[in-house]
């Protein structure tokens, strides 16, 4: 019988051996995935949202800090003001294995997942942080944001409270 977890602990891997422990690869891993997919909930039920991201990833504490924007209004933003808890989920690097039959093929990959609080950045100078973020992961450097833009947007930190990478490559 597995033993009770906390809620700050993922579950052991099955196949450790394509668990990613190191924060250089971890980060390498962030830099080249485009979309994170955020599992939340609402009064509907459960469901999963594909955003762009922006990210602070601290390797010696393994702390990461994703960012995304969005719409104030809407199904999205309801859930996230109401149940803040959220899965998350990225990957990257692609490819299929080929195998001898079709039971032996796989498929390459990258990801981390994990779980964490979401929440609507208030504070102006936080908000133009996150956006910056977002702006240098997407590749588009250092745009101006215009004051007026920043009072029309939603932008959003989730703190990830626990992740794990993995890969089978």
């Amino acid at each position: 019988m597995e033993e009770k977890r906390g809620k700050e602990e993922m579950r052991k891997m099955r196949l450790q051996k394509r668990e990613i422990t190191d924060g250089k690869e971890l980060r390498e891993i962030l830099g080249e995935c485009e979309v994170v997919r955020i599992g939340t909930t609402d009064s509907d039920g459960m469901f999963v949202v594909p955003v762009n991201f922006g990210y602070e990833f601290q390797e010696d504490e393994m702390r990461l800090t994703l960012y995304i924007h969005g719409s104030k209004e809407g199904r999205k933003a309801e859930a996230f003001a109401s149940c803040p808890q959220v899965a998350v989920e990225m990957d990257c690097g692609h490819r299929l294995i080929h195998g001898a039959d079709g039971c032996s093929y796989s498929y390459a990959y990258s990801s981390i997942m994990g779980n964490g609080t979401i929440c609507q950045v208030t504070d102006e100078k936080e908000k133009l942080h996150g956006l910056s973020c977002l702006m240098d992961h997407l590749g588009g450097g250092k745009a101006p944001i215009r004051p007026e833009s920043l009072d029309n947007v939603a932008v959003y930190r989730i703190d990830v409270h626990t992740f794990t990478g993995k890969h089978n490559i």
